[in-house]
């Protein structure tokens, strides 16, 4: 939850050095990470194993905070499932008191992302309105996107070639959260979105909670610069193949 602050194990920093290397060949245009101390920590460990964007500032955001578990944070689990019983409901959809609701959760998720785009926008105009300036598309050369997933999961990856560079956004944000609140993220995606899953997905997969630093990894299109209908695409989910 967010009240118990408590930094990465030994674990946890060995899992996000993992992450830093299986990501280390992503150059990165901007970082986004939760304000909670474990995921500064994890994004701090991943780009200090990025070979390009090792400097790049981290931007801290509490619309990335994990869920608000109210009086069951700091507790074990199992306490939770326990109250979820005694209250009749399931354990993933249940609200402790002090709690947010998932709704909640998503409201902020749907905040954060609608954030992230109108960013990407601007950028595009920003960048087409320097005369003599090269397009991010032109510039960007193949290892900075060189993805280490490709081989496990969708073909579904960035490319500029016939769509026409304006219909692109070449922003490649990291954004460093929590399980919970990824979960219902990625729900917003699906349900409110439409975003397109890998072939073979199952509900199973989709409700699941990602592992710590496991990868997703979506592929956000705005066409003519609309941050109102953006076209996604999932490449990969709790990806963990590092771990």
């Amino acid at each position: 939850g967010q009240g118990v602050d408590e930094p990465l194990s030994a674990t946890g920093f060995r899992q996000a050095d993992a992450a830093g290397l299986f990501l280390s060949n992503v150059k990165f245009t901007h970082v986004f990470s939760s304000d909670l101390l474990r995921a500064k920590q994890t994004a701090a460990a991943i780009l200090g194993k990025n070979k390009f964007c090792r400097d790049l500032e981290i931007k801290y955001d509490a619309r990335l905070r994990e869920r608000k578990y109210g009086v069951a944070e700091g507790r074990p689990l199992a306490d939770l499932k326990a109250m979820a019983k005694d209250a009749g409901e399931q354990c993933p959809s249940f609200t402790p008191s002090g709690g947010e609701t998932l709704d909640e959760v998503r409201e902020r998720a749907r905040d954060f992302f609608e954030f992230l785009c109108q960013l990407a926008v601007e950028l595009e105009q920003k960048e087409h309105g320097s005369v003599g300036a090269p397009g991010r598309s032109s510039a960007t050369s193949g290892e900075h996107f060189v993805f280490p997933w490709v081989n496990h999961c969708s073909e579904a990856e960035p490319s500029s070639e016939g769509s026409g560079s304006s219909a692109i956004l070449d922003a490649n944000i990291l954004v460093v959260s929590h399980g919970a609140y990824m979960r219902n993220w990625i729900g917003y995606f699906v349900s409110d979105l439409n975003c397109t899953l890998p072939v073979n997905f199952t509900k199973s997969q989709l409700s699941s909670v990602s592992p710590n630093t496991g990868v997703s990894h979506f592929v956000i299109k705005l066409g003519n610069g609309n941050s109102l209908k953006p076209e996604i695409t999932c490449v990969c989910l709790n990806q963990d193949s590092h771990l």
